[in-house]
């Protein structure tokens, strides 16, 4: 397979190929091949192809008309990796969700219902459901707006995603092991699945302050801390249930301190190797639920909002995501909402 039709787009603060499922082969191993000279995967620069030389900026979403009840598109996700020739589907993202509703009606795979098109996507990596709302005045989609995301510079149409039964999408449960926090390499951590699997500790636990930019996380003189951080993350994986995660690209790693700008708490994510330049939405989201698990280390740093329905800011570290929870009677996540923006970049046909 020498080419194929795509939309370059970007999708909250990721960047990636969306194709048709039909548009590429059904072997695994023919698509993966396909889309790694996509990228121009493994090269650090990534020179010979689409990819941006960074993990968020080498990603592709498969899509299709869905055939389940209620359900308007499928989506995966998938995670080219830069200097590996590797291609993984072991994890959402909710940021390149973004863009799959706009992709759905562009491609006529969702039928416009006025001034606004809500899409039903079924996410198949983690078999979870979120709903899209996706600007189309004048029966078409539209990209302009006065909506703004941290991360990115300027103002586009809002793309509100809603998800939902998220708690325990990968790993069974919202807390595999059933505890707030368990102890790994002398650091208290608290094991959390609502929609990313993730392992949430305090940066002072590990010998960081959590405000460090992402050079500084990225930099030599980090590299102790995150061996130390590597270390927990190959522990966690088999209590989580995810196995030998040597070769995966979860749990997430999340480091939490105390809001320094009036958010709730601040967060450095390792995805799981490299520094995350903000953090994804459903890490963000598995964050916020962490912040209220009593007992947690991030419940004992966070700011936590009155009421049912909570408005928790994550701070990262080029700004904050904002995602709104509504709990249950006893405390319990329900569902969750944030607001994300997308745009379409390019649209026509890649070659390897």
């Amino acid at each position: 397979m020498k080419s194929a039709p795509v939309m370059w787009m970007r999708g909250g603060t990721s960047k990636g190929g969306y194709f048709l499922h039909t548009d590429l082969p059904a072997d695994i191993t023919q698509r993966d091949t396909f889309l790694l000279a996509v990228m121009g995967s493994p090269d650090p620069r990534q020179i010979d192809g689409m990819g941006g030389a960074d993990p968020l900026t080498s990603k592709v979403a498969l899509v299709r008309k869905s055939a389940r009840e209620g359900i308007d598109v499928d989506y995966l996700f998938l995670q080219v990796f830069v200097d590996e020739a590797r291609v993984s589907d072991q994890q959402n993202c909710g940021n390149i969700l973004a863009g799959v509703g706009p992709f759905a009606i562009e491609r006529g795979l969702v039928r416009i219902c006025g001034d606004e098109t809500r899409v039903t996507i079924y996410m198949e990596n983690t078999g979870q459901v979120a709903v899209a709302a996706v600007a189309t005045p004048d029966g078409e989609v539209s990209y302009a707006g006065n909506a703004s995301i941290d991360g990115v510079p300027g103002h586009h149409a809002p793309v509100p995603l809603e998800f939902r039964d998220t708690a325990g999408s990968s790993c069974g449960s919202l807390l595999p092991t059933g505890n707030p926090f368990d102890m790994i390499e002398g650091v208290a951590c608290t094991l959390i699945d609502n929609g990313m699997p993730c392992v949430v500790f305090k940066a002072e636990d590990v010998g960081a302050t959590g405000y460090e930019s992402r050079e500084e996380l990225e930099s030599e003189a980090f590299a102790p801390i995150r061996e130390k951080i590597e270390l927990i993350r190959l522990a966690a994986g088999r209590l989580m249930n995810l196995g030998d995660v040597a070769e995966k690209t979860v749990p997430k790693m999340t480091l939490v301190a105390a809001p320094k700008n009036g958010g709730s708490v601040t967060t450095r994510v390792f995805i799981p190797h490299r520094a995350h330049a903000s953090i994804g939405v459903l890490g963000a989201v598995t964050a916020a639920t962490a912040c209220l698990v009593e007992g947690s280390p991030a419940n004992e740093v966070a700011v936590i909002p009155e009421g049912r329905r909570k408005t928790l800011s994550i701070e990262h570290p080029t700004g904050e995501m904002s995602c709104v929870l509504e709990t249950g009677e006893q405390g319990e996540v329900i569902s969750a909402a944030l607001l994300r923006t997308a745009r379409k970049l390019m649209d026509g046909i890649v070659y390897v």
